[in-house]
């Protein structure tokens, strides 16, 4: 099971590293960005061929995944010649550590609050969290980033607009960028605990007398976080999608951002890098995951 997920995503990545570079080499000439506007016919056509760019399309392509198999992913056509993959490894950290603690958001904040939801039902916390995880969900992340700046940066001056400093500068991108995750934990939570109160094992050790803690953390909450755990590499891969426009918004400078920047610019090289990393790390993300599931439920390695 674990190895044909993992190969699905692998063929996944790989058809979206195709679509993209076909997508990127259709927008334009990215020649025509670097040379001054005075360039002549001859100049164009000779940079086209010392770019590779006067090939036929396939062909670049299989030129491409040769040098992807070396271990050479090219050069930037606009950050002066560097190495691509120099240039999104030094942007890789940025948007790591803004995913962390998005991550963190999600398993602090929305498995305790879809958790006292569960416990405490029909009462005004259940239902807050009920509404609020719904609005999480639906939310867009670039129109909740803007309303946050608007409220704690313009109107209230709490917290930095943008940009990679202290911690005060990752609270806002982070509450974004794992809204969903959080909303959609915190509803699986709640709907999880909710099913596992009422099986006959929690109600024996009721019975039994045993503290409502002891029955909820250490017998009904492990098989409640098992749907958790069965979406945390998908959270996760949604969070580095979401960093595209995340990190956008708060011009926080990690790969997302870079994405945006090398496609307006047509500097392909850049995102095809940043869509192998990303997709590399979505690909071990559900591995682990595959892998986690089976040790906390020995039924799936069984089944």
């Amino acid at each position: 099971m674990v190895l044909s997920r993992s190969a699905q995503a692998f063929v996944m990545a790989f058809l979206v590293l195709t679509a993209v570079f076909i997508i990127m080499r259709l927008s334009g000439d990215p020649v025509w960005l670097f040379l001054p506007v005075e360039a002549t016919d001859e100049d164009v056509i000779r940079y086209r061929h010392l770019l590779g760019l006067d090939k036929p399309l396939y062909i670049q392509y299989l030129i491409y995944l040769g040098r992807i198999v070396r271990g050479d992913f090219g050069n930037s056509l606009i950050y002066r010649g560097s190495p691509a993959l120099e240039v999104v490894l030094e942007r890789m950290p940025a948007t790591i550590e803004l995913t962390v603690f998005a991550m963190l958001i999600t398993i602090f904040i929305a498995i305790p609050a879809g958790l006292i939801a569960a416990v405490k039902p029909n009462t005004v916390f259940s239902y807050a969290v009920t509404v609020v995880a719904l609005l999480g969900q639906a939310a867009p992340p670039f129109w909740l980033g803007l309303m946050m700046i608007l409220l704690f940066s313009v109107k209230w001056g709490l917290l930095p607009t943008g940009g990679r400093g202290g911690i005060l500068n990752l609270v806002m991108p982070s509450i974004v960028l794992g809204s969903w995750g959080a909303a959609r934990t915190a509803r699986l939570v709640r709907a999880g605990m909710i099913e596992v109160l009422q099986e006959d094992y929690i109600r024996t050790a009721r019975s039994k007398g045993l503290p409502e803690r002891v029955t909820v953390v250490r017998h009904a909450l492990k098989n409640a976080l098992l749907p958790v755990l069965s979406i945390l590499g998908l959270t996760i891969g949604a969070m580095l999608g979401g960093a595209v426009i995340t990190e956008t918004v708060f011009a926080w400078p990690g790969v997302g951002r870079l994405i945006v920047q090398s496609i307006l610019k047509r500097d392909f090289p850049v995102v095809q890098v940043a869509v192998v990393l990303i997709s590399f790390i979505f690909v071990v993300s559900n591995f682990v995951v595959d892998v986690l599931y089976t040790i906390v439920d020995p039924r799936i390695r069984y089944n």
